[in-house]
């Protein structure tokens, strides 16, 4: 089969497309014919430093959709011929190949109408947002939130599923990305490059705050945001943990959330492994009927992955890009 292969750590910006073996599946496990693979920040971040897992040459992209064409031992919920997305192990080989191999209980079904290019734009951004939203915060308490990096793809998937939940959201994003935002879903932007974040949600809030935060953008973000998280309110952290000390003891009483969502592929969880396929599920079922779109926004080839990750790693990239396999 032709994969595009990741020969040594770093060299992502190098790799091709070649011949490898085509993978078996194990007990548990499905073979799938890859469509479509999504692409994401974390793709180049671990190919950057690597992971002690691998083995080289190794085969990176986690976000698949295809056919599943075989069965191994034991599997039961799947047959030939289903039509599939999912959200792979990180440790293990991926989806930037024609076929990939994959554990059947985390797996999603593709409804008729969802093509393989909107599904595969779903899970590790998509997955991210509705975990923070629906697993971590108690979405009935929450009024307004503020989400950080709306032109992105998790902050862009928790504005649509926000505001499907009928809360009021604030985003933020470049100026440039503004309307596209809004056409998400939020109820107002705010440039972080030239507004004061901070200044403006509490104008926003009438000084109150917010009753939660969804900060995707780094640990220093997610640390300014304290500021403007209301009493009582939560903050969900992606990509950094807050400086705790910032907000002092008996104050604000805020409650801190980490989002992790490939370590339930290592928790030992099969509950919290079987989750990742309930979300996606409900993910598929929102795109079917129009209430989310998949914010795909870029088809490329298996050839063109190395510099649609440069793009990525450069933070310029809106909505999703997905290669299409097949």
């Amino acid at each position: 089969m032709k994969a595009l292969l990741l020969h040594e750590k770093g060299q992502w910006k190098n790799m091709k497309v070649e011949e490898v073996e085509t993978p078996n599946p194990g007990p548990g496990e499905i073979l799938v014919e890859v469509y479509a693979v999504g692409l994401n920040p974390v793709d180049y971040k671990t190919a950057t430093g690597g992971n002690p897992n691998w083995s080289y040459p190794h085969i990176l992209g986690l976000d698949v959709a295809g056919i599943v064409t075989e069965i191994g031992e034991g599997v039961t919920q799947w047959k030939k011929g289903d039509r599939v997305v999912y959200h792979g192990d990180l440790t293990k080989k991926g989806g930037y190949a024609e076929y990939t191999v994959t554990t059947a209980h985390t797996v999603s079904r593709i409804p008729n109408e969802v093509t393989f290019e909107d599904a595969a734009a779903l899970p590790t951004a998509g997955y991210t947002a509705y975990q923070s939203l629906f697993r971590k915060l108690p979405m009935d308490q929450v009024e307004i939130i503020l989400i950080h990096g709306g032109a992105g793809g998790v902050g862009g998937f928790a504005v649509q599923l926000a505001k499907h939940a009928g809360k009021k959201v604030i985003s933020t994003a470049s100026s440039r990305n503004h309307e596209y935002v809004k056409s998400l879903g939020a109820d107002y932007v705010i440039d972080y490059h030239e507004e004061d974040v901070t200044s403006r949600v509490m104008e926003i809030t009438n000084g109150r705050g917010v009753d939660a935060v969804v900060d995707a953008v780094s640990r220093e973000s997610a640390t300014n945001s304290l500021d403007t998280i209301a009493f009582l309110g939560h903050i969900v952290f992606i990509s950094g943990a807050p400086d705790f000390t910032k907000i002092k003891p008996f104050t604000k009483s805020v409650s801190y959330h980490e989002i992790a969502l490939g370590a339930a592929h290592q928790s030992g969880s099969h509950k919290a492994q079987q989750d990742l396929g309930v979300m996606g599920d409900e993910l598929l079922k929102l795109v079917d009927e129009g209430g989310i779109s998949s914010m795909l926004n870029e088809i490329i080839s298996l050839e063109d992955v190395p510099d649609a990750l440069s793009r990525l790693s450069e933070r310029h990239v809106k909505g999703k890009i997905v290669a299409k396999i097949k």
